[in-house]
């Protein structure tokens, strides 16, 4: 009988795969505890390490072609988690970045400003209500989430359009804003 110190590792070489059996379970005893440390490098954070890793594994688990000899399994895992890894980081940045300015936001209306400050301000929430209540819906839906700070990508999968179009279509619902503002109000934003 084999103690603990004689196993044997689980690593297959690419070519033994298929005809070892390797499945997903054995991948993820050998890799998930690497997996889990590259990405605790990659954002400083254990616990969301732990999940990003979780979530490699989620995806391998619908890639079943990668599980055959000519694939390259660890190149794809080590790949895809450095790509969450990065995008987490993107991510929590770009909350940070809206936090602070929504922050400094409320900041700048709780100063108490004065009470013509207050007419036009609401005065302005009125006519960009009325302007974007004229547009297409999709085009004020599009205006409205980049407004609050949507990426692209994440207006695509919100708006389920095709995530090549969104400039075009932000640009064109600007432009289309824009138009309908000076033709209400005749004055800029």
């Amino acid at each position: 009988m084999m103690d603990a110190s004689d196993e044997i590792p689980l690593r297959f070489p690419t070519h033994e795969r298929a005809a070892a059996g390797t499945s997903l379970e054995d991948v993820f005893r050998l890799q998930y505890p690497r997996l889990v440390r590259l990405l605790a490098r990659i954002t400083g954070d254990c616990g969301r390490a732990e999940e990003l890793a979780s979530e490699v594994f989620c995806r391998l688990s619908s890639r079943p072609a990668l599980f055959r000899p000519e694939s390259n399994l660890e190149g794809w895992l080590y790949r895809t988690a450095v790509n969450l890894g990065l995008d987490a980081l993107r991510t929590e940045a770009r909350r940070r970045r809206h936090e602070q300015a929504a922050g400094a936001e409320v900041a700048r209306n709780s100063s108490g400003g004065d009470p013509l400050t207050e007419m036009l301000r609401a005065e302005q929430r009125t006519r960009v209500q009325a302007v974007l209540a004229a547009l297409k819906p999709v085009s004020a839906r599009l205006l409205l989430l980049r407004h609050a700070g949507l990426s692209y990508v994440e207006l695509a999968g919100a708006l389920a359009i095709n995530p090549a179009s969104v400039g075009t279509l932000l640009a064109r619902a600007a432009a289309e804003f824009e138009k309908k503002y000076r033709s209400l109000h005749g004055c800029e934003l």
